[in-house]
């Protein structure tokens, strides 16, 4: 006996419906009642049946006779849905698993300003690194991982606006201190998607991080590892950044995001 598909609908009119609205969706104009049939290879007089009492509960509109497109209903619910979105929840349960892998801090940061925020952080006591800047501390965005993901996704001119206010001060021997530096280094986290601080922050201690994004493709927070500067393995890169797309994917993002250019 086959085993049914744990995505595909167990009630049939469901299954139709759900059709109904993936063609509407993959369309900008209203479509009519021929296109849709032929479409889902439902007979007309299904899918008018369907379409009406789509529309009866606002979830398809009838903007002329015989063509439907998405209702407004589904725009109200998805705007419930996202208000309800929280990126520290989404985040939590991918985070220990990150935790779990490498035994090292795994932080949760978004942007307020000229500096980052650590709102959550997940760490074991085998890590070997004392948790300096616990949640609710905050750095520097030239200085650390996740800032320049931050300032990598602004304009040109905003980044060297930020230069101007801060003066791009620095707090161990490796800091970026010079616009020209901080710039080859945006350069290169846009070209690989990803951000290091290399004892910038703070001597012995090296962090990988990976954007995390939003359903309209905004970089909303940054997902960061921080381990001793001998610990840290190049390796564990591509687990942050398939942490952070589970993350992202959660909040509703589905494409590339598209990073300001030099």
């Amino acid at each position: 006996m086959q085993k049914k598909d744990p995505q595909t609908p167990s009630i049939q009119v469901l299954s139709r419906a759900f059709a109904l609205l993936d063609v509407l969706a993959s369309q900008q104009d209203p479509v009519p009642l021929k296109d849709l049939s032929e479409r889902t290879g439902l007979h007309p007089s299904t899918a008018h049946r369907i379409l009406n009492d789509l529309a009866a509960g606002r979830l398809v509109d009838r903007p002329e006779a015989g063509t439907y497109r998405l209702g407004m209903r589904l725009l109200e619910l998805g705007n419930l849905v996202k208000a309800r979105l929280d990126v520290r929840e989404a985040a939590i349960g991918p985070m220990r698993e990150l935790n779990r892998f490498t035994n090292q801090p795994v932080n949760l940061s978004v942007r307020q300003g000229d500096e980052i925020v650590y709102i959550e952080r997940t760490y074991s006591e085998r890590s070997g690194m004392q948790v300096v800047r616990a949640v609710g501390g905050r750095a520097p965005l030239h200085l650390t991982s996740v800032g320049k993901l931050f300032l990598a996704y602004e304009e040109p001119q905003r980044v060297r606006s930020y230069a101007t206010r801060t003066g791009l001060s620095g707090h161990t021997r490796n800091s970026l201190t010079s616009l020209p530096a901080l710039e080859r280094e945006l350069s290169q986290v846009r070209r690989l998607a990803v951000a290091r601080d290399d004892e910038e922050l703070e001597l012995g201690v090296r962090c990988m991080a990976a954007g995390i994004f939003d359903d309209q493709g905004k970089l909303v927070a940054g997902l960061s590892i921080s381990a001793p500067s001998d610990r840290l393995e190049e390796s564990w890169m591509d687990r942050v950044k398939a942490t952070a797309a589970q993350i992202s994917s959660a909040l509703g993002y589905r494409g590339p995001a598209t990073p300001a250019t030099a």
